[in-house]
């Protein structure tokens, strides 16, 4: 091992000390590199019929593992056989990997046609000259089953109408490819996240890929070779184990082109520019220990504005259920959580809401705080807030749900604006206002300056204030202004992780000196190459609930295997099924 790689040794900053694998070794590792690397080129060249067959086989192989995949992931993660959230880890697992290859699908089957994938709504040039594409509904079964949501990619400025379609499939323009091996690390959390970034790399920039899998999730890796196989087997794709000492060694070594991780800021830093005072210093002299090109999906503090309006009771309980749905999915262990739900401290049913949040937390099962560090990040929020309302009676290894208000917004320094909890935490800032427009802007500003990271936010308004002209261009403004690579619009932002259509990154601008949320966007089946943001639109309220309410936990371990199936091999006649499991 050189100096280098030495120096790096320390910087990966796993939540575990080692896990279920055996670590790959030198030797190992060494192979299957070489291997890759002799077959980036021809990877390259390869034919989209040859891809689609990969494709094909990778639909069927992936939804015969299903069953097992979420047995393993309840397991690991201690989720009882009755609990809510076995539907959510179905959904987050083998529903969105087979959302994405059949996405990937479609796309090369419309480039092999025309060029490039086809964009399914109208593309316009929004009043900033932005030049916005709707990307969903995609599908029939998307128009069936997604009623009433509609989801927006915004393109950097300066892209125009007659430049879009320039902007995409650029891997599949390119007359004679040039082959390169990614390093793809990946993340703890959800397993399903390493997948779609692997896919990502081969089918969307035309990279052969080694995935090293994370210490906390790498039970799931002989799931995934089964996956796989077909692209193993070809050369293309491989899967390697290990910690810090295999991690260091493969970001170095001299036949991996490019690095790409999903995880801490504080990884990838050190990644990059080496532990420690060493490497801060290298970071401010910017003078980086790594030379080659490392991307990368990184987190972040998620804001969620409640624009303040007149709701009724049933506004109240529907709209705190879906902030509660959202932040303990994967037992608030996930990149867009809500973390920071923002509050017109004016608004007269403030306390109502309030209220109605707590009532829902009081209903809503506890988790087990699987992932590693959990508790002790848990024990700092409190630490910092003594009077966090705690919301529940955990039993060993759980955590209870946490409200944070005690906040002063001026505190730039807080706790909850920097860090990203990864635990059972939310806060509740509190923003004075005379109207309703300032309470807006100031809650852009307040997200934008002071909280951490830019990858997703959330907005949550009531259509009878959008029916005030005031009020109605605040929230477009606001919308527009936001700095995030994702915006959920009275639903979850982590929609735009499930349906894989849309980009999902950091709102661009984050380098290497100033990273946040990362620096590249992944799924994008689309294949833009210069998305900005992805804005996705929600009914304020439907009927029944969404199915990934927490009060509908029954009814989406029964449809979640139904969904499974139909992505696996669509078919008109499965939907009469589904849509009667979903008004159950």
């Amino acid at each position: 091992m050189n100096q280098t790689q030495s120096a790096i040794l320390g910087s990966f900053v796993y939540p575990s000390a080692g896990g279920m694998m055996p670590a790959s070794t030198i030797g190992e590792i060494d192979t299957i590199v070489q291997q890759l690397h002799g077959h980036k080129d021809k990877w390259g060249g390869e034919s989209i019929k040859n891809r689609l067959c990969y494709l094909e086989t990778m639909i069927h192989d992936f939804s015969a593992l299903a069953d097992q995949w979420v047995e393993q992931v309840t397991s690991a993660e201690r989720i009882g056989a009755d609990d809510y959230a076995i539907g959510i880890e179905c959904m987050a697992g083998p529903y969105s990997v087979l959302r994405n290859l059949q996405g990937l699908k479609r796309a090369l089957i419309e480039i092999q046609a025309g060029g490039v994938p086809k964009v399914p709504g109208p593309v316009i040039t929004r009043t900033n000259k932005q030049v916005s594409a709707q990307v969903f509904p995609q599908t029939f079964y998307d128009q069936v089953l997604f009623s009433g949501y509609r989801v927006e990619v915004w393109m950097e400025p300066g892209i125009t109408l007659e430049d879009l379609p320039k902007t995409q499939a650029l891997a599949y323009s390119q007359s004679v490819p040039s082959g390169k091996v990614a390093l793809v690390l990946g993340a703890g959390n959800l397993p399903g996240i390493p997948v779609t970034d692997v896919l990502d790399k081969l089918f969307v920039q035309n990279q052969v890929v080694l995935l090293k899998m994370n210490p906390v999730n790498d039970y799931i890796g002989p799931l995934l070779n089964l996956g796989f196989h077909c692209l193993i087997e070809a050369g293309y794709m491989q899967i390697v184990y290990g910690g810090a000492k295999e991690g260091a060694y493969l970001c170095q070594h001299p036949l991996v082109d490019e690095v790409f991780i999903t995880g801490s800021d504080k990884t990838f830093d050190t990644i990059v520019f080496g532990p420690g005072e060493l490497g801060a210093r290298r970071k401010a002299e910017r003078q980086p220990l790594l030379k080659k090109n490392v991307s990368g999906e990184l987190g972040n503090v998620t804001p969620v504005t409640i624009v303040p309006g007149k709701w009724n009771q049933e506004d109240l309980d529907y709209q705190t259920e879906n902030l509660v749905s959202w932040i303990t999915t994967h037992a608030s262990c996930a990149c867009n959580t809500p973390r920071v739900i923002i509050l017109h401290a004016e608004w007269k049913q403030r306390a109502a809401f309030l209220d109605a949040l707590r009532r829902i937390y009081s209903r809503t099962p506890l988790r087990f705080a699987y992932y590693p560090g959990s508790q002790q990040r848990y024990q700092s929020y409190l630490d910092a807030h003594a009077n966090a309302e705690q919301i529940g009676e955990p039993k060993e290894g759980q955590l209870p749900w946490t409200i944070v208000t005690d906040i002063n917004i001026q505190n730039r320094t807080d706790i909850c604006f920097t860090t990203e909890a990864f635990c059972s935490v939310v806060a509740v800032a509190m923003i004075s206002a005379s109207s309703v427009p300032e309470y807006l802007e100031r809650a852009v500003v307040f997200s934008n300056e002071t909280l951490w990271g830019t990858l997703a936010a959330g907005m949550v308004v009531h259509p009878n204030s959008m029916k005030d002209p005031e009020v109605k261009v605040a929230v477009e403004t606001a919308i527009e202004q936001l700095r995030y690579g994702t915006i959920g619009i009275n639903c979850s932002a982590g929609l735009s992780w499930v349906l894989m259509t849309t980009p999902w990154g950091a709102f661009p601008g984050g380098n290497i000196y100033d990273i946040q949320s990362g620096n590249s966007f992944v799924h994008n089946t689309l294949m833009f190459s210069k998305p900005q943001k992805t804005v996705i639109y929600a009914k304020f309220r439907e009927t029944p609930k969404p199915i990934a309410f927490v009060s509908r936990g029954k009814v989406l371990r029964q449809m979640a295997p139904l969904l499974v199936d139909l992505m696996t091999s669509p078919n008109i006649w499965k939907l009469p099924r589904i849509l009667r499991t979903a008004i159950a």
